[in-house]
């Protein structure tokens, strides 16, 4: 990646059940136990969706 930032699109408190197949794919993993390997710290009692993007034309500051 080149110059640019992430922009943070929405931040959502999710229950771990909500983690569904299409969203791991969405997410680019093989399934949800291929994200909860690579996501899930501690009991998993605060889930977070983070929606973000690459926005590669703004400038850094």
């Amino acid at each position: 990646m080149g110059e640019g930032e992430i922009e943070v699109d929405s931040i959502e408190q999710i229950a771990i059940q909500d983690i569904t197949h299409q969203l791991a794919i969405e997410s680019g993993f093989l399934g949800v136990i291929d994200l909860l390997k690579v996501a899930k710290h501690g009991p998993g009692d605060k889930v977070y969706l983070i929606r973000f993007h690459y926005n590669p034309s703004s400038k850094t500051r």
